[in-house]
């Protein structure tokens, strides 16, 4: 499904129903928008693994502008604020109340943004291995150094650089990644997730490369506003968001909840996909 808004045409699917039957009437369960990571990602590699969370609330999965299934459109809107804004022009198109919103990686920065900036509009905030601010790049950049084989090092300069230009080159970057990324990486499973994926090489450079907006934002100051419910997942052994810096959003969102997964990284719904569901579940009580 397709909404036009913003100027652009933002796809999103959904999964699970929004009114069940629960003896004489019907019950309506909570709305989850489900945001990706990359940027240069798109929502496929939710599925199936979210598809537990169904069971308790309707999933609307998305895709950012000029990313997966999305349209393309001007380059420099590639942004996280734009995305921010798509967010709740969407919430408002599908015309819900306020939501549940879950951020994976860069999706968790939109997340994030979004409730400190339209705290009315979430009524719970699931941020999963993410960062408030641009300091996880050096300390990325410090992990891939001590951690990474040649080969992982030479893939992440040109990440930094903003060199991955191509899909194949995007393609090569996540296959030699894929071991930093998930403690339980399989390769022949990654191998098929990649090719339901469709990269957007575009927004992950305009994100990364040098002069790019994740080098810059800083969403620490507004993280007070947060009023949702939140709760917080990391995983340990993360090299790309490592998990000082999800203990450093539970420090600055007022009563926040954060869970670090001990046999996790970046992945956690790879390495530890049932406990993963379990957190999510029981955070989401109506």
């Amino acid at each position: 499904m397709r909404a036009r808004i913003r100027g652009t045409e933002i796809y999103f699917d959904v999964e699970g129903m929004g009114l069940v039957p629960d003896g004489p009437r019907m019950r309506e369960r909570p709305v989850a928008l489900v945001l990706h990571g990359g940027p240069g990602g798109d929502h496929t590699g939710f599925k199936p693994g979210f598809s537990p969370l169904a069971e308790r609330m309707q999933l609307v999965y998305v895709d950012h502008r000029g990313q997966g299934r999305s349209a393309k459109g001007d380059p420099e809107l590639y942004h996280l604020d734009e995305n921010v804004e798509d967010l709740e022009a969407l919430r408002q198109y599908l015309g819900l109340g306020p939501i549940v919103s879950i951020g994976t990686s860069y999706g968790g920065m939109v997340a994030m943004a979004h409730a400190a900036r339209y705290p009315a509009a979430v009524s719970h905030l699931i941020c999963v291995v993410t960062a408030a601010h641009s300091g996880f790049i050096p300390r990325a950049q410090e992990i891939v150094a001590e951690r990474g084989t040649a080969e992982q090092k030479r893939v992440c300069q040109m990440l930094w650089d903003g060199a991955l230009d191509t899909v194949e080159k995007v393609q090569h970057y996540y296959a030699v990644m894929g071991p930093l990324y998930s403690v339980r990486h399989d390769p022949a499973a990654a191998e098929i997730s990649r090719a339901r994926t469709l990269p957007e090489p575009e927004a992950l450079n305009r994100a990364f490369r040098p002069d790019g907006f994740l080098r810059n934002y800083d969403l620490r100051p507004e993280l007070s506003r947060v009023t949702a419910k939140t709760l917080i997942l990391a995983g340990a052994h993360d090299w790309i968001c490592a998990p000082e810096f999800s203990e450093e959003i539970h420090r600055l969102i007022p009563g926040s909840d954060l869970r670090i997964f001990a046999n996790s990284s970046h992945s956690i719904r790879a390495d530890e996909p049932e406990a993963m569901m379990d957190a999510i579940k029981g955070f989401i009580v109506y």
